[in-house]
């Protein structure tokens, strides 16, 4: 071939390459367009579903910042739900039981908790008592309600008998030295017979009906009151004589206090502007200051006036154990201010 056929076989190679690169971009321009139609039409229809569920109209690309601070980032968020939450419905066993829901609270009106247990007697205690509301809805609640309420139990039992053994032992025990009756003894051990069944697999969690439930629950409440009275009277019945309190009567509030936990989860609450903890600090501290050798008048002013203060927050605690543990600081500050008469100027703080 010669050198004039080699150039124009060249310029043929060189125009189909050309060709094919120009393709190559009308077809990129082709797909870029095709994409950018229907991502549009994509946020046509979300715009117009959103509408239609009253939703305000989504953002293209929200920009968020990130941990970064870069505000670039593209970020999808979720669309929010199209269903509404779904609210729970009366389990169909319940339906004998009562009439709806308001009714339940009758049922467990009896189980009053003891307002000088711990806070997890207490804890243990009030859940027992909402799992029974409950099984309204979940039926096998009522059973759970029993168990759960025997941790109450085992506890008081072996706190008050100084030992710790199996719970069969300790009902026993309990009943033989007199702290609770032969008939109530029996009816926490068929409560505890429930419970090893159901760990043996030998029953279910819906062995219990929510009456059975609050007969074997009222049991372990009446218990665990019984089980919470001080061993003498002798010291309370002088303390109520002529309404002067006993010589180390508010030392020994103090110590019960000492012993006591503060409520969990009411650490930075306040009722009513009222903070929880500072209101706590402030009675701890005057009481101290009393039994160390006397409040001075300023001291005093202010013992009335977080008295005041306790008068007002107390009525508002809706937690079993947080609004006895603020009672019992109230009745040891009404104790520690006894001896003094406030006057209109003290129960302004």
């Amino acid at each position: 071939m010669d050198e004039s056929g080699v150039r124009r076989r060249g310029e043929t190679y060189r125009l189909q390459i050309t060709r094919s690169i120009a393709g190559a971009h009308l077809l990129r321009f082709a797909m870029v367009e095709v994409r950018t139609q229907v991502l549009s039409l994509f946020f046509k229809v979300g715009y117009w579903r959103h509408a239609a569920a009253g939703y305000p109209p989504p953002r293209a690309n929200p920009v968020v910042p990130t941990a970064s601070g870069d505000k670039t980032a593209p970020v999808n968020p979720l669309s929010p739900p199209s269903d509404p939450l779904l609210l729970p419905v009366r389990d169909p066993r319940a339906r004998d039981l009562v009439l709806d829901y308001a009714d339940m609270h009758a049922l467990v009106a009896e189980l009053v908790l003891p307002g000088d247990a711990s806070m997890y007697v207490m804890s243990a205690m009030e859940t027992s008592r909402e799992l029974i509301r409950h099984s309204y809805y979940r039926y096998e609640f009522a059973t759970v309600a029993v168990t759960h309420s025997l941790f109450a139990l085992e506890h008081v039992l072996a706190e008050r008998l100084a030992t710790n053994g199996p719970l069969h032992v300790l009902i026993q025990r309990a009943a033989g030295a007199g702290l609770i009756t032969a008939g109530l003894a029996a009816e926490l051990d068929r409560a505890r017979l429930l419970r090893d069944k159901l760990t043996q697999g030998a029953e279910s969690s819906a062995a219990v009906r929510p009456l059975g439930a609050v007969a074997l629950v009222r049991a372990v409440f009446d218990a665990v009151s019984l089980l919470l009275r001080p061993l003498s009277t002798a010291e309370a019945t002088a303390a109520d004589a002529g309404g002067a309190q006993p010589e180390g009567g508010l030392a020994r509030l103090w110590e019960d206090h000492l012993r006591a936990l503060f409520p969990d989860g009411f650490r930075g609450v306040d009722f009513d502007g009222v903070d929880l903890v500072l209101l706590d600090a402030d009675v701890a501290g005057l009481v101290h200051t009393e039994l160390k050798g006397g409040l001075d008048d300023s001291g005093i002013a202010y013992l009335w006036g977080r008295i005041a203060d306790l008068d007002k927050i107390v009525p508002l605690i809706n937690e079993e154990y947080c609004a006895s543990y603020f009672t019992k600081l109230r009745t040891m500050a009404q104790v520690a201010a006894a001896p003094y008469i406030p006057t209109a100027t003290d129960h302004g703080g």
